[in-house]
């Protein structure tokens, strides 16, 4: 095996595209809260940027992607980075180091997380929300990475198709903010006080710092500067453009077109395209992010008829979209594409939807049931929110001590 210097920059520039992509979710994040909570949720996305970073040296990328047991987890033989080196290796990139698919697939565990932070702003103590992330990461992400992407993985054998983390990124993400939101309550005064977005010229800033490092989280999925790699890269703007003018339309259909809709209708189509954009063209990927802009919309309006607290919308927009596009992949799959993948229902083969429905299936289950878990455990040891006056005070104050902005 010889490192090939052009795959080897391309995954390098798509490791650093993807850690952007903490940081943006943070913007995103901080511009739909209070200005009192701007800076506490922007901190919460930034340190996950260093804290998962070291968890992944020491033992994350070994549970994930190290030597399979039973393929369920990975082993800890590669913790601290041994037998991890300069050279490739043929079972996950044979052209590229070894370092290079670790530490780009750091910044995917690593975003992840960050996705959570957006269920769980303006109550969270974060002293327990920086336990919570070390725990879910460890309990949570690298189990299932190993499940669908490691070799030995049971849901890779299954067959299961999952270019980029619709199951393993979104999936996991949207269901996990859901449970930590069932254990950690309401908001105070939610339903009664203006909870409006402080900043929305922050939000579409952070979506559009989405938009351009996606190219990276699907286009660097490839593994290499070739077909695949532009492919993923075509169908990724594809199905955001389309859902970002579907959810428009939806919305000046019920109101009045906005950017914070326009935005969030974008970030939707990214996230439906992420499992299927190493098997799809790029008509396909209009269909699916303008769908996806569809169920994602009523998912949203769905929550907040039914008054969950779930600020953000991780689950409406990650986790549905997430599972939506997984299925999506299970009809729009095509080898002509890349004929490593699978074909479809579409292109005469019904059994790989089925497949897709088991693994989203499995990833939520698992998701779901070990998050609520332990945010119950920390609840009732250290406890997950700030006090009554710490969350009047606002966050960025009680748990940070400083301002968003000045007013000097």
């Amino acid at each position: 095996m010889v490192v090939n210097g052009g795959d080897t920059t391309w995954v390098l520039i798509s490791t650093a595209l993807v850690m952007l992509m903490t940081p943006a979710v943070g913007m995103f994040y901080a511009g739909m809260v209070r200005q009192k909570n701007s800076l506490s949720t922007l901190t919460m996305c930034a340190v996950l940027l260093a804290l998962i970073s070291v968890q992944w040296v020491l033992w994350g990328y070994s549970l994930s992607f190290g030597p399979s047991m039973g393929g369920f987890i990975g082993s800890l033989k590669w913790a601290g980075l041994t037998m991890v080196g300069q050279n490739p290796n043929a079972d996950y990139a044979a052209t590229i180091p070894h370092l290079a698919f670790m530490i780009y697939q750091a910044m995917f565990a690593s975003v992840t997380v960050a996705l959570i932070v957006g269920s769980i702003v303006e109550r969270i103590k974060f002293s327990a929300f920086l336990l919570f992330s070390l725990l879910w990461a460890t309990l949570v992400y690298d189990p299932i990475a190993h499940w669908v992407w490691a070799v030995g993985g049971w849901i890779r054998n299954l067959g299961a198709l999952d270019f980029a983390g619709g199951t393993v990124v979104h999936v996991s993400a949207g269901v996990s903010a859901l449970a930590l939101v069932l254990v950690l309550g309401k908001r105070k005064g939610y339903g009664k006080d203006n909870m409006e977005p402080h900043n929305i010229p922050m939000v579409v800033l952070g979506a559009a710092l989405l938009w351009f490092g996606w190219f990276g989280f699907n286009g660097g999925s490839a593994l290499a500067a070739n077909g695949l790699a532009a492919n993923a890269v075509v169908v990724t703007n594809s199905a955001a453009a389309a859902a970002a003018i579907m959810w428009v339309l939806l919305s000046w259909r019920d109101q009045k077109p906005g950017a914070l809709g326009l935005a969030t209708g974008a970030v939707a189509g990214l996230v439906a395209i992420t499992p299927a954009s190493g098997y799809v063209n790029a008509l396909s990927a209009i269909v699916i992010g303008a769908l996806a802009s569809v169920v994602c919309y009523y998912a949203v309006v769905l929550r907040m008829k039914l008054r969950v607290d779930e600020s953000l919308d991780v689950l409406g927009v990650h986790g549905v979209g997430g599972m939506f596009g997984a299925l999506m992949t299970g009809i729009f799959a095509s080898k002509a594409v890349n004929a490593a993948g699978a074909n479809g229902l579409l292109f005469g083969n019904p059994k790989q939807l089925l497949i897709q429905v088991a693994a989203v299936a499995a990833v939520a289950v698992y998701a779901f049931c070990v998050t609520w878990v332990l945010a119950k455990v920390l609840d009732m040891t250290i406890g997950l929110r700030v006090t009554d006056s710490e969350e009047v005070i606002g966050l960025d104050l009680s748990q940070h001590a400083e301002t968003a902005y000045s007013h000097r």
